[in-house]
């Protein structure tokens, strides 16, 4: 049986391993000769992030779906505890690269090199952190979670409706985001110049 949890885990992921991809491309690029567009599209991105996964996502897996899973295969508590670590601490790292961009933009290119490095560790953390979840978790909550427990995990996460995994209706209360970092963002990322 098929559980729409789990595709809209996955969406998210994708859309998510999207977006960061995208902002290694734009850092890997550096502002060039459009410092102000280039913070702007930045800042957007990682507001989505803090906003979007943090505030919707994670709480969902760590009060819904890891539970369940580390209730009925043990063995995967370790990675369980891992992945609740990374929740933990993940709001906190997503405003200290905020910061750090901010940064650089407001005292110069001598701060770039610590943005730079920490937003490569953040977004190395969080593709592990997502394929962890994807390779280990996932897969045995396929295995081994009650219709009862995917109902209530269906009804949960179908509540998200990420615009950015384009399978949904902008939410009015983040259109002005997403167009912002769509508009603005250089091609091939977004529409920008």
């Amino acid at each position: 049986m098929k559980h729409t949890s789990l595709q809209i885990i996955r969406d998210e992921h994708a859309s998510l391993a999207a977006m960061l991809q995208s902002m290694r491309m734009m850092v890997d690029r550096g502002p060039a000769d459009n410092a102000e567009n280039f913070f702007d599209v930045m800042r957007a991105m990682l507001f989505y992030i803090d906003e979007f996964p943090e505030r919707l996502h994670h709480p969902k897996e760590s009060n819904l779906l890891f539970p369940r899973v580390a209730k009925a295969v043990p063995h995967v508590m370790g990675t369980v505890d891992r992945l609740e670590r990374d929740h933990m601490h993940s709001e906190k790292s997503v405003r200290d690269v905020q910061r750090l961009l901010l940064s650089w933009e407001l005292l110069g290119d001598s701060r770039r090199q610590a943005f730079t490095d920490a937003f490569k560790q953040y977004v190395d953390a969080y593709l592990e952190h997502m394929r962890l979840e994807e390779e280990v978790i996932l897969p045995e909550a396929e295995k081994v979670l009650t219709e009862a427990d995917w109902k209530e995990l269906d009804a949960a996460f179908e509540t998200n409706c990420d615009p950015l995994t384009g399978k949904y209706p902008p939410d009015p209360a983040y259109d002005r985001l997403f167009t912002r970092i769509v508009m603005r963002a250089p091609a091939p990322i977004g529409l920008g110049s």
